[in-house]
């Protein structure tokens, strides 16, 4: 069973080879500082006591999330650990009361457009330039509301939860 967690310091080597594994540009110190000054934004998934992978997302403005990174580990990818992952960032937002999310792909990761567009991002514009490469980046949003379905999941969830405010909606999850 697969179960999100905040990250810990002694998970930082098995983030950094995810990372590694999923990114051509490593910056691996910039992960301990996502975690010292935003903790609660940075959440790993785990299956029996190994990291699969990782989250990291923080609040860009005050009605605004950002998704920094999101990687599973080659093995475990279309299994489902990204969506429980971009769930649990988005959840996160939510209690923050963020009313969107954003995020930013290489216009070359298809896979990676296509997962976020299931997850109800919409492609916005294109960043030329964005990655050290000088390859374009698309930026990607998707509003935050208590019913997302990426959230909830169902409408049948959603008609349980009525008119309730976001509080009660999280009292749920």
């Amino acid at each position: 069973m697969i179960v999100i967690r905040n990250f810990e310091p002694g998970d930082f080597e098995e983030v950094l080879e995810i990372e590694s594994e999923a990114f051509s540009e490593h910056n691996p110190f910039l992960y301990m500082n996502f975690y010292e000054m935003n903790s609660d934004g940075f959440l790993v998934a785990e299956y029996n006591k190994y990291i699969v992978g990782f989250v990291v997302g923080y609040a860009l403005s005050s009605n605004e999330g950002r998704i920094f990174s999101l990687a599973v580990r080659r093995g475990y990818r279309s299994l489902g650990v990204g969506a429980k992952l971009m769930n649990s960032i988005l959840t996160v937002f939510m209690t923050k009361l963020l009313q969107n999310a954003s995020l930013e792909v290489r216009i070359t990761n298809i896979r990676a457009q296509e997962f976020y567009k299931r997850m109800d991002f919409l492609p916005c514009w294109i960043e030329h330039g964005y990655y050290s490469d000088g390859e374009d980046g698309i930026i990607m949003k998707k509003r935050l509301t208590p019913f997302t379905p990426g959230i909830i999941g169902t409408k049948k969830d959603s008609d349980l939860l009525g008119k309730r405010s976001i509080f009660r909606f999280l009292d749920h999850i």
